[in-house]
């Protein structure tokens, strides 16, 4: 298997992307978009690599293994290869990560690839329409940098500590929220490190007393960075919203963000236009101001549900400003019909995705 460093200097990338041809014999999909690979580590063409079973049997392990050796014999520079495996629950999930938040029955992300779509304001009114529509919900603002849950629901409370590792959140609206701009107040900028992220994301999830909830809406930073990761690798996820606009640039942007929370093994719920469209109160004809029907053929393109068209309406902004969300004065409010037509979207496919868990689990067989 050694090669000539010279050759070829291998890293840790170079293996990636060899590892990206590897298909898991059950699936047939990529060990890396399966969340199968669970360490790697190249030092001076020393190649030490820790993959996850989803099949206890040895024909499957021994077939797997055969197809990454074959596939990292193939590279230049190699001068040894250690490979091991660890037993995982199907579905790539390892018996102790993404344990679930006792009392929440479904935590859903709301994500974009990049800023300025209007991600948290269709986080907060999506959790308040929950709300109205029946539902026990919470809203975990996890915009670390950017916290504005707060400002939107028009509220500073400070959450209450009862002990040290005990949060008591914050309520508005009929929601459950906890936000580092509770905690942050004012205009003093956040300057923290991964790590740093990692654990105040952990004390959000696990230290907060959430009870008994139906939802649990969490409003990522944009992008795929620390927050993101840190969440999907340390709780059980049931599925992840894209926010984006109907806009071709966007494209790119929400590739980036499927293509994240797909490799972390991740369900994506679907796709959310924000500011679709405008409807005109003088002729009452619909004005596609940033362009029509990209949100469609993104959710198209990634095998998606398009979960919803949410109108260019000036309510939503000032509600947004003034700390009265347009979901909070009920469907016939003005731009609120197209939040509660997005909100029972999400509710019809978490059902759909809950029956297509529960055929799937007299399969299912935790080692």
């Amino acid at each position: 298997m050694a090669g000539n460093p010279a050759e070829k200097k291998l890293t840790e990338q170079t293996v990636y992307e060899a590892l990206r041809t590897v298909e898991e014999p059950e699936h047939h999909r990529s060990i890396l978009s399966l969340n199968m690979v669970r360490s790697l580590v190249v030092r001076e063409g020393a190649i030490s690599l820790v993959v996850s079973l989803l099949r206890p049997e040895e024909g499957y392990r021994v077939e797997l293994e055969r197809n990454i050796r074959a596939t990292i014999g193939r590279l230049q520079g190699v001068q040894g290869f250690d490979l091991k495996f660890e037993a995982t629950t199907p579905g790539g999930r390892r018996l102790q990560d993404k344990q679930p938040i006792t009392g929440v029955k479904h935590l859903i992300a709301v994500a974009s690839g990049k800023g300025g779509v209007g991600k948290t304001t269709v986080a907060v009114n999506l959790a308040i329409a929950l709300r109205k529509l029946g539902a026990k919900v919470g809203l975990l603002d996890a915009d670390v940098y950017g916290p504005n849950v707060p400002l939107m629901l028009g509220t500073n409370e400070q959450p209450r500590a009862l002990a040290e590792n005990v949060i008591v959140p914050v309520e508005a609206y009929g929601l459950k929220i906890i936000s580092m701009g509770l905690l942050n107040p004012g205009d003093r900028p956040l300057i923290w490190r991964g790590p740093m992220l990692h654990g105040v994301m952990q004390q959000f999830l696990r230290s907060v007393q959430w009870g008994e909830l139906d939802y649990l809406i969490i409003d990522l930073p944009p992008g795929t960075g620390d927050v993101q990761l840190s969440l999907v690798q340390s709780v059980a996820v049931t599925g992840a919203m894209i926010v984006t606009t109907p806009s071709i640039v966007a494209l790119a942007d929400v590739r980036k963000a499927i293509e994240m929370f797909r490799q972390v093994n991740v369900e994506i719920l679907g796709i959310v236009e924000n500011m679709s469209y405008f409807s005109c109160p003088h002729c009452e004809q619909r004005i596609d101001v940033f362009g029509h029907g990209e949100g469609a053929s993104m959710a198209r393109t990634f095998g998606v549900p398009l979960l919803g068209e949410i109108e260019i309406d000036s309510q939503i902004r000032i509600g947004g400003d003034t700390g009265k969300p347009v979901a909070s004065l009920g469907e016939d409010a003005p731009g609120a019909k197209s939040i509660f037509a997005m909100a029972r979207a999400v509710e019809a496919r978490l059902t759909d995705t809950s029956r297509a868990t529960a055929a799937a689990a007299p399969n299912v067989q935790i080692l």
